[in-house]
């Protein structure tokens, strides 16, 4: 992996166990590059479901909870990008769909970084090319680390 900064932070919660963090942030990069972007930091920054409620409210005038809030710090260069995620949000979505929470924590993982090379998910259609994107890297995340 090149020196690209792929930072893994804490607001309001303890840390979490990532397990094979220099691994996890290869492969990071590695997305990224064969989705063809250019990265020059992400920040993943794992927090409560009050914190994100409150960054939900005050910069995208939403009252709900969500799992993740992606922001796009990006010039013309290269990808630069902040990843909040609800640590809450992620254990409580794992049970609904009878997964890990390291299983749907890498979920949200992977769906922000594919927001940041330019996905979205607000159609069906869009939402659909999200999941399959999501599955594949899982997929081959998985592979990678058995």
């Amino acid at each position: 992996m090149p020196n690209v900064p792929i930072v893994f932070n804490y607001a309001d919660v303890k840390s979490i166990a990532l397990k094979n963090k220099t691994g996890l942030k290869t492969f990071i990069f590695s997305v990224f590059k064969r989705e063809k972007k250019r990265v020059a930091s992400i920040n993943y920054i794992f927090c409560s479901d009050q914190y994100l409620l409150q960054i939900n409210k005050d910069f995208l005038l939403h009252d709900y909870y969500t799992d993740i809030i992606t922001f796009d710090l990006s010039d013309k260069n290269a990808i630069v990008g902040e990843i909040y995620i609800s640590v809450d949000r992620v254990k409580d979505n794992a049970n609904v769909q009878g997964t890990s929470f390291s299983n749907e924590l890498l979920r949200v993982m992977f769906h922000g970084v594919l927001h940041l090379c330019g996905y979205g998910d607000k159609t069906k259609s869009e939402i659909t090319v999200m999941r399959q994107k999501e599955d594949y890297y899982l997929l081959c995340f998985d592979k990678l680390n058995k």
